[in-house]
């Protein structure tokens, strides 16, 4: 579907999923559901390959955004893929606080973005860098 300045145009946000990859997913998870205080659960999947493991994010179906999971699987090493993730919160400089906590770092303290809110990036356990969001 396309609108009158040839641009396609979608029913739904163009993002339907994200997965972050890991090397260590029992301190991966610990981080993520330390921060975001939050339970992950396992995805078991037919036909996965063998030595991959995926632990997904809660989902509720009637909220605003998307969900994922972490994914271990060999030959995809965590850190460095150039794709940030932010995930929502209350006020992201609470989470960006608790990151070096849950064992990972700091690297930008929560900043305005104008009228679109505030964000913080952190780094967690495996060298992943992630974006938290919030209005306030």
């Amino acid at each position: 579907m396309s609108d009158t300045a040839g641009q396609t145009t979608f029913s739904h946000n163009p993002v339907g999923w994200f997965e972050i990859y890991v090397d260590d997913m029992a301190r991966a998870r610990a981080f993520y559901e330390s921060l975001l205080g939050m339970q992950l659960s396992v995805l078991e999947n037919p036909g996965q390959p063998s030595g991959m493991e995926m632990w997904a994010f809660p989902m509720n179906q009637g909220a605003m955004g998307i969900t994922g999971a972490l994914v271990k699987m060999p030959g995809l090493e965590a850190g460095g893929h150039g794709v940030i993730v932010y995930f929502i919160c209350a006020d992201c400089a609470v989470e960006a606080a608790k990151a070096a906590k849950c064992g990972g770092k700091l690297v930008k303290p929560k900043m305005s973005i104008g009228q679109y809110g505030h964000i913080a990036l952190v780094m967690d356990t495996e060298g992943n860098t992630i974006g938290l969001h919030s209005m306030q």
